[in-house]
């Protein structure tokens, strides 16, 4: 079995702006009963970001309605938009940020990486390669 790198241990520093950060800890709140190991992991999320005033998040950093292009340890190059679940859709690439790509993915910056576990079981680890913001007409933040 390969080791994973130290540092990928240790979950990098993400920021999140306040109303993504009251939205998702209500939206993780009340998923609890209905898919607790993720809602689980997005609250621990919000509980270890750096939450900023709405326009101080900075442009490269993962939040919802961000376009996110990642790499991942499965040799995956992607590029998805991050979305509440009624919005997600997997053939139209926007993926909820209740699934546990989605909660690893906000609040990360384009360079960092986290390791995740996937529904199944697996550990997988992804570097965010590029971050891009909706028009800000459609800005959820």
């Amino acid at each position: 079995m390969t080791q994973l790198p130290q540092k990928t241990h240790r979950k990098p520093k993400i920021i999140v702006g306040e109303i993504d950060h009251e939205r998702l800890t209500g939206l993780a709140t009340t998923a609890l009963e209905r898919v607790p190991e993720v809602a689980e992991e997005l609250l621990a999320e919000m509980d270890r970001a750096k939450v900023v005033a709405p326009g101080k998040v900075p442009a490269d950093v993962v939040r919802m309605g961000s376009f996110v292009t990642f790499d991942s340890d499965s040799a995956q190059h992607r590029r998805v938009q991050l979305v509440y679940p009624g919005e997600a859709d997997i053939e139209q690439g926007r993926i909820s940020v209740l699934t546990p790509i989605g909660a690893a993915l906000i609040g990360l910056a384009a360079g960092q990486s986290i390791a995740w576990t996937a529904r199944d079981g697996k550990k997988h680890v992804l570097t965010v390669t590029a971050v891009e913001q909706p028009e800000p007409a459609l800005a959820a933040s």
